[in-house]
């Protein structure tokens, strides 16, 4: 009798749970798949999410309303990220669509909810998630790096490894990060770029840093190049030293005259005494 097999299913009639569906890819590669596992995939009512300080501190009022108008026809493709605490639902990740949502006056959304994470863990994925994307803001990055670092103390190699970026970017980072916070203020408000906070750092402090300062908290000063060109017009504008008089000039000549003239020996002696000021034997 032949062996009898259940009837074969297509991979279109299999039905697959999968609750990374929908993410983009891109974050996927940067954020540590370990902690999204065991999460759930559910509806959560948005008035039901509490939202605490996040990475991201800077919104584009347009880009909102636009981001709103895309979810609207199109639906959310990215799902927020929550973390169950008690009775709460606190955002991790997506507060830029949460936003957009609310703006639209949308209910609920779908939302990967994780539980029982450290803070460390829940900073690591908050943080990848962002990075992921363009529009987060040096200083939100500089910041975040630098909390994760107070939070867990870890090096900077240490930091390298968990959050997946170069080693001379986190040094960067958290130099930005400890930069007063009316500078990163002025910068986060005039898109200055970062290189300019940090070589500005970099100034020796004196009334130049201070003048430079306040052209960076004025907007004045928002790209590298226009820093460089300040830089270079205080070196010229700087207190030369003053100028020797040709005493150096008079002692080379006495000198060579001696190797010519014996008889000049006696008035280069002389002159070498004027100029050291002490008795030459």
């Amino acid at each position: 009798m032949a062996k009898e097999f259940s009837a074969r299913i297509t991979k279109r009639e299999r039905v697959v749970t999968d609750i990374t569906a929908g993410i983009d890819e891109k974050i996927l590669r940067t954020t540590d798949q370990k902690l999204l596992r065991g999460a759930q995939l559910a509806n959560i009512s948005l008035a039901d999410i509490e939202v605490r300080e996040q990475v991201r501190t800077k919104f584009n009022d347009d880009s909102l309303r636009e981001l709103g108008e895309n979810i609207r026809m199109n639906g959310l493709i990215q799902p927020l990220v929550l973390h169950r605490e008690g009775n709460k639902f606190v955002l991790i990740c997506g507060e830029r669509r949460f936003r957009a949502m609310t703006l639209i006056e949308m209910q609920e959304a779908p939302c990967f909810i994780l539980e029982n994470k450290t803070k460390e863990e829940l900073m690591a994925i908050q943080f990848s998630e962002n990075q992921a994307r363009e529009e987060l803001h040096y200083i939100d990055q500089a910041d975040s790096i630098f909390g994760y670092q107070k939070l867990t103390g870890a090096s900077e190699r240490k930091i390298t490894a968990a959050l997946g970026i170069s080693k001379s970017e986190v040094h960067r980072c958290l130099m930005i990060a400890r930069i007063a916070k009316d500078v990163k203020e002025a910068a986060k408000r005039f898109n200055t770029e970062k290189y300019v906070l940090l070589e500005w750092d970099e100034l020796p402090n004196n009334i130049f840093k201070d003048e430079i300062k306040d052209k960076i908290l004025e907007g004045t000063i928002t790209k590298r190049l226009q820093l460089k060109r300040i830089i270079s017009q205080l070196k010229i504008e700087k207190p030369k030293r003053k100028k020797k008089d040709d005493s150096v000039d008079k002692l080379m000549k006495a000198l060579r005259t001696q190797m010519k003239d014996p008889a000049m020996a006696a008035r280069a002696k002389e002159v070498m005494q004027e100029l050291v000021g002490k008795n030459i034997q």
